[in-house]
């Protein structure tokens, strides 16, 4: 009878899984974004990628909130205020870990929206 064990050898030479490409990436990549980054400066469009993205990270922290909602606390190992202190930064950090890896790709979304409101406001003013 094989075990779960005797295949562990053959998966360590599998490649890392990898995170579906958005499709907003693939857009970019092509050069086919509508927005001109031209109009708004290099150093504005930073602050606006990084605020997107900053965004994308609320936003994920608050869809995984829910999931830890729901498991009890444990008095042998801590609890009380302390516990659900740790799990709201628990949380938070995944939220970071998952928006480093690629997030949602609400980021490039909102990137482009506040790059095209810079751009409207830019040709008004």
């Amino acid at each position: 009878m094989e075990t779960a064990l005797s295949h562990a050898g053959s998966y360590a030479s599998l490649p890392a899984p990898r995170l579906p490409v958005s499709a907003d990436a693939m857009r970019r990549a092509a050069g086919t974004d509508a927005v001109d980054d031209g109009k708004v400066g290099a150093a504005m469009r930073e602050t606006l990628r990084k605020k997107a993205s900053e965004f994308e990270e609320v936003f994920i922290g608050q869809m995984l909130t829910p999931l830890f909602e729901g498991i009890e606390v444990d008095d042998t190992f801590g609890g009380g205020h302390g516990e659900e202190m740790f799990r709201s930064m628990l949380t938070q950090e995944y939220a970071k870990q998952v928006n480093r890896r690629g997030g949602f790709g609400l980021a490039d979304s909102v990137y482009r929206e506040l790059l095209r409101a810079q751009e409207t406001s830019h040709g008004q003013g």
